[in-house]
């Protein structure tokens, strides 16, 4: 388990601290729900869904996250959340996942923090989870980062290969932050600062798949695409099948 240096309370589970840790104040009565959590990412996430729209897992670096064990669980405990403080716990979280190793590199996309609402549940805690998301998704964006939420509902968000799948369901409420990707361009493109910021990171390395899609989404904000390099060299080597 790693404990925020200057923050105590806020620790990050690996599925190994479950047993070893068990004890720990953080878990005190969530220890069966984090199971779950760890096992819906393995046996959800991880896999195919027929109703997905594509070959490939739900989510395509699931697995490798938790190989590496860079797939860590945060909790925030409490049946009366506010979302300033929530707001505040997740701020928190985003400046500590971008100083864990590793930062950059093809191994960073890996990195996963899911910061869980064990306490809560019903349309309220669904609500809540939803609003934060959209509230602070400018503000990961322009850092290079992505937030997503989930939970029960399930989120009103269809699949980009099946609209009518809802692929974002989880046991409990949750939001998820990691880094952005080049495949993230269809969760971005519909708002130019997103986009503005999607293409500071990787205009000119965006896949040959998207980048037709890209550069009509650029030219419809009057944003300029970088040209593409004569060999690219992408540094986020990444699997070949999009999200969800």
């Amino acid at each position: 388990m790693l404990t925020h240096p200057i923050r105590p309370a806020c620790v990050l589970i690996r599925e190994r601290d479950l047993d070893d840790e068990a004890d720990h104040p953080a878990l005190v009565g969530i220890v069966d729900k984090l199971r779950g959590m760890f096992s819906w990412a393995r046996e959800y996430l991880s896999r195919p869904h027929a109703e997905l729209g594509r070959k490939g897992p739900v989510c395509p670096f699931v697995q490798g996250a938790m190989e590496r064990e860079r797939f860590y669980l945060a909790v925030y405990r409490g049946t009366a959340l506010q979302g300033d403080d929530l707001n505040d716990e997740l701020m928190i979280y985003r400046d500590w996942f971008r100083v864990l190793p590793p930062t950059d590199g093809p191994a960073a996309q890996f990195k996963t923090i899911l910061l869980t609402l064990p306490d809560v549940s019903g349309p309220a805690a669904n609500a809540l989870v939803d609003a934060i998301q959209q509230r602070l998704k400018p503000r990961y964006v322009a850092d290079g980062l992505m937030i997503g939420e989930f939970h029960d509902g399930p989120p009103d968000k269809g699949g980009l290969w099946n609209p009518d799948f809802r692929p974002l369901r989880s046991p409990l409420p949750l939001l998820a932050i990691r880094h952005m990707v080049p495949s993230d361009f269809p969760f971005l493109a519909g708002d130019p600062a997103f986009l503005t910021a999607y293409l500071r990171m990787f205009g000119d390395v965006v896949p040959a798949a998207l980048r037709p899609r890209v550069a009509a989404a650029a030219n419809a904000f009057g944003l300029s695409l970088p040209a593409q390099p004569a060999a690219p060299a992408s540094s986020m080597s990444q699997p070949s099948n999009q999200g969800a």
